[in-house]
């Protein structure tokens, strides 16, 4: 069993923690030995799930440009090289490259040093096989190695300095030559106007090395310099002041389309020629519509918070079925997998923050390979005498809409938010004009007739944090503050176990 030092290093399916100081109260706890013996403990459950000894093993290393990520990239090629390890040393890399590096070269393995949008402080190790990335178990065992000290037998590898990024930008661009299919077949993005957002993350290989050769013109394009400090702002889609940004940039620069990406690159977003945001339920639209081309009657897996409209429109305009499933990109991406294994053919597992995983690229989540599709279908709408804002027509979007996120007092955060759950399932069957949702995988959802607010809530608890978030959508304005008042009873009885500070704010 892990204690609690080191169980604070597990997030979900990556590790975690705090490897610059600069931020009052958050003390550095990914030291030198830490990262060492992480590492370590990856090599020894790498060359068990490989059957091979660890010095046969050959893995990857790359990094975003975080400004802890050149101590701890010397940590974990210290270890990988002190074990008997060939390693492959990629320097600044996206994250989905740092898994494409394991079908396109004989490594076993990889390791993305990243925290993706977590603050600059923030960094942490992210871990790929040929297969996909480790999944929560996974994590634990490593972390099982490294607090109990296990360690490879004392070797010496070898470093390799290798770009693979630059056969990755490739195959984006391979991608657009042949899903355009221009007359001018070498630049199908001739005149086409792209601004990128980087964020000073790792995307700005976006704009030089895929766009630009294209013959795109990327005039406009902002923070596209790699600085761990982000401070423009942050690298992160769901970013209000991101996106703001981002939609400011297309404006000014007249162009046709937007694109940004978080700090490693494995979640994207998009603005269309109106400066209007292609994120959230509109990115999942687009995104389904692209997917279900060719597959028709296809499964779109989407986390637990897509507004009504969405699955409307999967449904009816698209022709596809909708599998609301939770929150957590690995969730939704295991769910399609589990789905297409039973013979329901999925072709996409995206969740509302960008994370979008295509079956036709290993579902790994990249937002890269999303908005390249993006780019294609709109060059071919542009044919058409199109644009995506025509795709998107019908969308139903909410009128209103809220988030509100509750702190549980409780030390066992998961039972007491798991009570509640309950408690308000009972309450929901007892209360005129609700309807209990019959696909729950997570939490609780209720639909509320019109004269109750004329929408839904979900309240769920949070993948990660001892937070209980409620998410509020209404096709008629003002309805989220009656439904909210609908809930106002119920949340009365929570005082006692919630931070209820969020509904007054």
């Amino acid at each position: 069993m892990l204690t609690k030092y080191w169980q604070q290093f597990k997030s979900g399916t990556d590790i975690r923690g705090c490897a610059s100081e600069g931020v009052p109260n958050e003390k550095v706890n990914l030291t030198d030995d830490n990262v060492r013996r992480m590492t370590e403990g990856f090599v020894l459950w790498l060359a068990a799930h490989e059957k091979k000894e660890v010095s046969a093993l050959t893995v990857a290393v790359g990094h975003d440009p975080r400004i802890s990520a050149e101590r701890l990239r010397a940590d974990v090629v210290q270890a990988l090289k002190g074990g008997g390890v060939h390693v492959l040393d990629c320097g600044l890399s996206s994250t989905p490259a740092m898994f494409m590096v394991t079908q396109d070269t004989p490594c076993d393995g990889s390791v993305q040093i990243t925290a993706s949008h977590h603050p600059f402080n923030r960094n942490g190790l992210k871990f790929f096989t040929r297969a996909g990335g480790l999944d929560g178990p996974d994590i634990e065992a490593i972390l099982q190695h490294a607090q109990d000290g296990d360690r490879p037998a004392t070797k010496t590898g070898s470093v390799e300095k290798i770009n693979y990024m630059e056969r990755y930008c490739a195959r984006l661009r391979e991608m657009i030559k042949k899903g355009v299919g221009a007359e001018d077949y070498e630049h199908p993005l001739k005149s086409f106007h792209i601004v990128v957002d980087a964020g000073n993350g790792a995307g700005g290989f976006y704009a030089k090395d895929v766009l630009a050769p294209l013959g795109a013109d990327t005039s406009g394009s902002q923070f596209l310099e790699p600085d761990g400090r982000f401070p423009n702002h942050i690298p992160n889609p769901e970013n209000e002041t991101a996106m703001k940004s981002v939609c400011s940039a297309v404006v000014k620069a007249g162009a046709d389309l937007g694109v940004i990406f978080d700090t490693d690159v494995d979640r994207g977003g998009a603005v269309d020629a109106k400066g209007n945001e292609i994120n959230r339920n509109r990115l999942i639209a687009v995104a389904s519509a692209i997917a279900l081309e060719g597959c028709q009657g296809g499964t779109i897996v989407t986390d637990s918070i897509t507004s009504t409209g969405l699955k409307e429109y999967i449904e009816n305009t698209l022709g596809g079925c909708h599998h609301r499933f939770k929150r957590g990109y690995r969730n939704v991406i295991n769910e399609a997998v589990r789905l297409n294994s039973e013979g329901i053919e999925c072709p996409l597992a995206i969740e509302t923050s960008g994370h979008a995983a295509m079956k036709e690229n290993y579902f790994l989540d990249d937002g890269a390979y999303l908005d390249t599709k993006i780019i294609i279908e709109s060059a071919k709408l542009r044919r058409q005498g199109k644009t995506l804002d025509d795709l998107l027509k019908p969308l139903k979007e909410p009128a209103d809409a809220k988030e509100l996120r509750f702190p549980i007092f409780a030390e066992d955060f998961r039972t007491c938010g798991n009570k509640i759950i309950s408690e308000l399932t009972d309450y929901a069957g007892e209360q005129a004009g609700w309807t209990v949702a019959p696909d729950n995988y997570e939490g609780i959802r209720v639909s509320l007739d019109e004269p109750h607010g004329n929408g839904w809530f979900l309240l769920r608890l949070s993948v990660h944090d001892p937070i209980m978030p409620l998410n509020v959508e209404s096709d008629s304005k003002g309805g989220v503050e009656t439904i909210l008042k609908e809930l106002a009873p119920f949340f009365g009885r929570c005082r006692n176990r919630l931070d209820l500070s969020p509904l007054s704010a």
